[in-house]
């Protein structure tokens, strides 16, 4: 049996514009994400910005939106990753901003750790081959993407993905900024905590409570908590 190894690989936060998502770091985190790229198949682009820390080494936080006036290039009746083809979901951050929504684990087997959450009533969805260029040559993974494009129990199960050879953070420039602690609440806390043990996920505390990712970041405005209260 395949032994499954699983770590926070990336924070998501979502935004209606790229715009919107860039002025939201530098207001909320004291900080300009770098560069980013774009999503070919999901009509997406983003932002980046490291939070790494000796417990995450490669850690990064995602600002991501629709990229407007490129469409998804997923077969008709599919959706783009992260719901952001969800209508409410679009209204939310237009009328109240960019916010913490999800978050991606990087896994040693991400077709096996989608078998291992079947076994607990949960499709994470199609292992995705996905790829992007950058100034240092081209970025390729596997991610799991559901045909709906949910995130499921409310963001708190994260979205899988296999780095290739190289992996993004490598390359980025410190940011001052360190992930301190994160921790997913749930009403379904046994089944949110058997789904990050079938899939090897440590460092992700979870507990009993309305649905909720909490992120705890020491920045240069201080410490500040993101909270994805009701997306």
């Amino acid at each position: 049996m395949t032994t499954l190894h699983s770590q926070l690989d990336h924070l998501v936060v979502l935004a209606a514009t790229l715009d919107d998502g860039v002025a939201w770091c530098e207001r909320t985190l004291g900080a300009t994400p770098g560069p980013g790229g774009e999503h070919p198949l999901m009509g997406t682009h983003n932002r980046l910005l490291s939070i790494a820390c000796e417990a995450w080494p490669l850690a990064y936080l995602e600002v991501i939106a629709i990229h407007a006036g490129a469409p998804c290039a997923r077969p008709a009746g599919y959706r783009r990753w992260f719901d952001l083809d969800d209508a409410a979901l679009q209204q939310q951050l237009k009328a109240t901003g960019p916010q913490l929504a999800h978050f991606v684990a990087r896994t040693s087997d991400a077709q096996t750790a989608v078998q291992a959450l079947v076994q607990h009533g949960l499709d994470r969805g199609e292992v995705l081959q996905a790829s992007r260029m950058t100034p240092r040559g081209l970025l390729s993974w596997k991610i799991t993407v559901r045909a709906d494009g949910q995130r499921l129990l409310n963001g708190t199960l994260p979205t899988l993905i296999e780095w290739g050879d190289v992996h993004p953070a490598r390359g980025m420039a410190p940011s001052g900024i360190t992930l301190q602690s994160v921790q997913a609440s749930h009403p379904q806390a046994d089944l949110l905590q058997a789904s990050y043990s079938a899939m090897g996920l440590t460092g992700v505390a979870t507990v009993q409570g309305s649905p909720k990712l909490m992120a705890t970041l020491h920045t240069p405005r201080g410490v500040v908590t993101l909270q994805s209260t009701g997306v």
